[in-house]
């Protein structure tokens, strides 16, 4: 029979295995929410907190309530991006040396094999290890075969595309099979009713319900296709843009140069690269209207996916998980030039943005997107990597007004949702991404690129760049010249040298093929 003493210390006992309980479900519960969206070949200014004219509202407001980064940094290509997305290291240390490659294809299991290496573990992988939920929507492009979908490398729940691209209404079949999926079963689209970006957002907030009432933490990496092309888009959405376009690229251009100095994201530093010899004035261009329309329809897909995303937003706050979810939004590559009329799969009859057609915007468009840098995706210039980059974290990010400077990369989102999440990462090239709340000192950052031959490093302010295998390399100055418009590469021998002989190192440790002219 107990004392009273015994009884006693026994309620104390209890009482601090309680607290202790206590404090570790709350620690546990304190762990923020992590959401990743991702918009496809989205140019540097076409949001309207980074300079557009396009209506984006809720990125506007995210924007307004948390960080936005000048020098963030994507891989220059879908695949390849997304690769250092799910894994915090370069692509082609993680077999996306390239793009995917299919099943019908034999290719060596390299660097360049063309789907995430099993043995490389993936952003999904680690969370889930540390009691996260994890859910992705939207396009894979990291592994065409069954064997490397998304439920295979960490995801509980998935609904997207796993090719790169098809219609926004339906699934086209092109030489290959396209797939949409649910979890690891083709899902067969309702033939009407069906628009892949808010199907996307549905589902994710589907995936969301279905954790409302667990105590763990959720993972969302929300990869919507939009702008993508083929340029596909209500019309109620198009009608707000069409006339506007009229005014055609140049002016567009420039004014968005001048929007983008007024609010603060470029300052004289910055110099509006000039129109490329290939790109008409719009004064010379005679068929005006069908060039507007392709800028309507591709602004109309921006203006939607940002109204997804305030359904997102909208969710988040009715469920009470604003607060402690961590939301960052960034682009894959910068915009697109091209073009695919010779693909043939849209029908003659259909108006570019309707059911059936099967268009683009094209290089003309692109050069717009990428104010006020030169070239588009694909290629290393900053126009082809430089992206806009959101940070939103209510309960522990305060808003900053100013667009931050520090240069980071695609592969630091890896190291960055694992600290928020209370763990390490093993081995990965990126670095987490705290510093830019949390008071701590900015890394020194040297980064890397390689696409198809284009590459390129920035180390500092040094940026050396090369577009192509038989082209000169080009050294510019980024901390007075963030346009690359006066090429140093004749005056500062040593630097290109040095910076030259540092990127050869990396490409060889990271497996980096020369690109041989064909």
């Amino acid at each position: 029979m107990k004392t009273k003493w015994q009884f006693v210390t026994s309620l104390i006992i209890i009482s601090s295995l309680g607290l202790i309980l206590l404090s570790s479900s709350k620690t546990k519960l304190s762990r923020p929410n992590i959401i990743i969206i991702m918009a496809d070949d989205m140019g540097f200014s076409d949001i309207g907190c980074y300079g557009s004219e396009i209506s984006t509202p809720n990125l506007d407001k995210l924007a307004a309530n948390g960080l936005k980064l000048r020098n963030f940094y994507n891989a220059g290509r879908c695949c390849p991006t997304r690769a250092s997305l799910l894994t915090g290291k370069y692509s082609h240390a993680v077999g996306m040396g390239n793009m995917v490659s299919f099943e019908d294809q034999k290719v060596p299991k390299d660097n360049y094999q063309g789907y995430l290496e099993p043995s490389v573990p993936t952003i999904a992988e680690d969370l889930k290890k540390v009691g996260y939920h994890t859910y992705m929507t939207g396009k894979w492009h990291v592994g065409e075969s069954p064997d490397y979908w998304p439920l295979k490398r960490g995801f509980e729940r998935y609904f997207g595309l796993i090719s790169g691209a098809s219609s926004y209404f339906e699934v086209l079949q092109e030489k290959r099979k396209r797939f949409v999926v649910q979890d690891d079963k083709e899902y067969v689209l309702p033939k009407d009713g069906y628009y892949a970006t808010d199907a996307f957002t549905d589902k994710a907030i589907e995936f969301l319900e279905s954790s409302d009432k667990q105590n763990n933490p959720f993972f969302l990496y929300l990869a919507y296709t939009a702008p993508h092309f083929p340029l596909h888009a209500y019309e109620e959405d198009i009608a707000k843009y069409e006339n506007f376009y009229l005014q055609g690229w140049d002016k567009t251009r420039t004014d968005r140069f001048k929007k983008m100095k007024q609010i603060g994201l470029l300052d004289k530093r910055y110099q509006l690269t000039e129109r490329p010899n290939d790109i008409q004035p719009w004064e010379d261009v005679k068929e005006k209207k069908s060039w507007a329309r392709k800028m309507a329809v591709y602004a109309a897909m921006i203006d939607r996916m940002d109204k997804n995303i305030g359904k997102l937003v909208e969710y988040l706050k009715k469920s009470q998980q604003i607060d402690n979810t961590f939301i960052i939004f960034l682009a894959d590559n910068g915009a697109s030039p091209e073009n695919v009329d010779d693909r043939k799969l849209g029908e003659p009859n259909k108006r570019i943005g309707e059911r059936g057609s099967y268009g683009t915007y094209d290089f003309q468009w692109a050069n717009v997107s990428n104010t006020p840098f030169k070239l588009y995706k694909k290629f290393m210039h900053e126009g082809g990597i430089i992206s806009p980059c959101i940070i939103h974290w209510p309960a522990k990010i305060k808003p900053k007004k100013e667009f931050i400077d520090a240069p980071s990369h695609v592969i630091d989102l890896l190291p960055t949702s694992l600290e928020l999440a209370q763990t390490q990462p093993s081995d990965v090239h990126g670095k987490s991404l705290s510093y830019l709340w949390n008071g701590a000192k900015m890394p020194s950052r040297t980064l890397f690129w390689e696409h198809e031959g284009n590459k390129a490093i920035r180390k500092g302010n040094w940026k050396l760049v090369k577009e192509l295998e038989d082209t000169d390399w080009e050294l510019y100055n980024l901390g007075n010249d963030p346009s690359e418009t006066k090429n140093l590469a004749t005056k500062e021998p040593k630097i290109l040298t040095n910076l030259k002989s540092e990127y050869e190192v990396w490409a060889k440790s990271t497996g980096v093929k020369e690109v041989v002219k064909k």
